[in-house]
């Protein structure tokens, strides 16, 4: 089944600014490629959000997988209607 995620732009190709793409560690960096394809293909934070945080959500007392990813992008700068906006321009 193909739900877009493989073909689907990152987050550091597209999104990040370079001058910010460029201080990201490589780990950093291989992380927020593989974080934001589901982003992209998901029109909803909460749903990205249980993609991403699909096993450690069940350790969780309280599953707020949309406020994780909200916390996430803030460490790019950035905002979920913006990342939307900047994957529908790529």
């Amino acid at each position: 089944m193909d739900d877009g995620i493989a073909s689907a732009p990152s987050l550091v190709d597209h999104v990040i600014p370079a001058s910010t793409a460029a201080h990201l560690d490589a780990s950093t960096a291989s992380n927020s490629r593989t974080c934001s394809k589901p982003a992209a293909v998901r029109s909803a934070l909460s749903a990205a959000g249980r993609v991403l945080f699909d096993r450690s959500r069940e350790r969780k007392k309280i599953v707020n997988d949309a406020d994780r990813l909200r916390k996430y992008l803030a460490r790019f700068d950035l905002e979920w209607g913006e990342l939307r906006e900047r994957f529908r321009q790529n």
